[in-house]
């Protein structure tokens, strides 16, 4: 449905995104933030599926600057690859590759942001340091780490309550220190409960629930 472009980040860098254009005119943008094992299968579906909804769908890249293309498999080798990237990662040029698929998808209006584990963390921090209508983040790993920046537009979140990457506690901290951001908790749901592809992790019931509470998010806040 969608196909692979290519971006050039302000500080020069190419970078690679999968672009989705929905059918008729766009009600707005939206940014995927890619979990640590890229954009795969799973991540060009959620776009597709967004693009359905009738948004401009963008995904980049955002490990191209250590290698492009790069894709890792859902198992112990890519988990490691994927934190072993995500620990060394300088957000302040992930901020610049995010701001380049913004200006892309900007022609249809307002944009949101939407991301999953390392790109929920990154969701925050865009929606912190670009201009942005919105923000979905689903189970950041490292959001907890950043509650004291500040959002530039209104945020959502989705955690399940066995999340062991985003645990209670986290969450609680979090929330007392920045309380304009609003969590939805899915009971029984691990870490990664949307990704239909790993079976072990996924809750039909909460991606629904997670599914509908952001398009509806979207609508009120882009369109």
């Amino acid at each position: 449905m969608g196909e692979f472009i290519r971006l050039t980040a302000f500080d020069g860098h190419e970078l690679g995104a999968y672009l989705v254009t929905p059918d008729g005119e766009a009600r707005g943008g939206l940014v995927v933030g890619m979990e640590m094992y890229g954009v795969n299968g799973y991540l060009q579906g959620v776009c597709d599926d967004y693009a359905a909804a009738g948004y401009l769908t963008i995904a980049p890249l955002l490990f191209d600057r250590f290698e492009p293309d790069l894709t890792n498999p859902y198992d112990d080798a890519g988990s490691r690859r994927g934190k072993e990237l995500s620990a060394i990662i300088d957000h302040d040029q992930t901020v610049l590759d995010v701001s380049a698929a913004i200006d892309r998808v900007r022609i249809a209006g307002k944009v949101a942001i939407m991301g999953f584990c390392f790109g929920g963390t990154v969701t925050w921090l865009a929606s912190c340091r670009c201009d942005l209508d919105a923000g979905i983040a689903y189970y950041g790993s490292n959001m907890c780490d950043y509650p004291d920046e500040q959002p530039n537009c209104p945020v959502i979140c989705h955690v399940g309550d066995l999340d062991t990457a985003v645990p209670p506690e986290d969450v609680a901290a979090f929330q007392e220190r920045c309380p304009e951001v609003h969590w939805n908790l899915y009971p029984g749901a691990q870490h990664g409960f949307e990704n239909s592809t790993r079976a072990v992790r996924y809750d039909a019931a909460a991606t629904a629930l997670a599914r509908e509470r952001s398009l509806a998010f979207l609508r009120d806040q882009v369109g």
